[in-house]
């Protein structure tokens, strides 16, 4: 990150013995990114998650222990599974059968995939209900014009069965709108995914309170969703936009390396 969460020396003396660096930074990241969620009412119990895929071989990610709410979520207790989400180290937590099923498939599906959220917020699986889906008709729907899809209802994510359709109706989309279900994101980096996830949070979030409004609401021009959508990094002349959100928002959230690493 061009913004770092952290002093670098600060979290390369925290890192365990034996433990690649890139994994260690990847753990700090992705812990930071739960505690935010925690801290802005984005999580649902245990439920839903965010995964990071670990540099090196073999392919692996990070996911949230099953049974620890996400404000319990530190950089040790993260559990490192493969694609076929078996724990690639000795942990007491499991994996969530629908966390496996989704996440594993794309990011075995989509090598740009590196950062991968689901939630269930309110306001995403209403519009999640709706069956225009989401809106056009709003500011931050039009950063999302053209990059959305979206993947019918087949009842709870646990069979893998579904994978290969659910990577399907993604294709090469960044965001996933899950009808009856709720919102994902797959994204480039932690910051790269906050980033759009907040903007997709917004923009149903919008969407909710403007649809529940008498009259008519007005539809953005394809023109204005157009320019939105390709000029978003325009507002930050220095080109690094995603890790100065995502560090305002972990420092927002009173976040410290120490809370962090656990």
């Amino acid at each position: 990150m061009s913004t770092p969460l952290f002093p670098a020396d600060e979290v390369e003396r925290s890192r365990p013995p034996g433990m690649p660096a890139g994994e260690w930074q990847a753990r700090v990241e992705l812990a930071a990114c739960y505690r935010v969620f925690f801290a802005r009412g984005w999580s649902e119990e245990i439920f839903n998650h965010i995964t990071l895929r670990v540099p090196g071989e073999p392919p692996s990610y990070l996911i949230n222990p099953f049974g620890l709410h996400y404000g319990e979520v530190n950089a040790r207790n993260l559990v490192r599974v493969g694609l076929d989400g078996q724990p690639l180290h000795v942990t007491p937590w499991g994996v969530n059968r629908a966390g496996f099923v989704i996440h594993s498939a794309i990011h075995a599906a989509r090598p740009d995939a590196h950062c991968i959220v689901h939630t269930h917020d309110s306001f995403g699986l209403a519009v999640a209900c709706k069956a225009g889906g989401l809106a056009m008709d709003n500011f931050y729907t039009a950063f999302l014009d053209g990059r959305i899809a979206y993947h019918d209802f087949e009842g709870v994510t646990t069979s893998t069965e579904e994978q290969p359709r659910l990577v399907a109706s993604l294709g090469d989309k960044p965001v996933l709108i899950l009808r009856n279900h709720g919102l994902l994101v797959a994204e480039a980096s932690v910051a790269a995914m906050f980033y759009w996830y907040y903007v997709l949070q917004r923009a149903c979030h919008v969407q909710a309170l403007a649809h529940a409004m008498p009259g008519q609401t007005l539809p953005l021009s394809a023109k204005a969703r157009a320019q939105s959508s390709q000029n978003v990094q325009d507002s930050d002349p220095q080109g690094d936009l995603y890790p100065k959100v995502f560090a305002a928002a972990v420092r927002r959230a009173g976040l410290t390396l120490e809370a962090i690493i656990g």
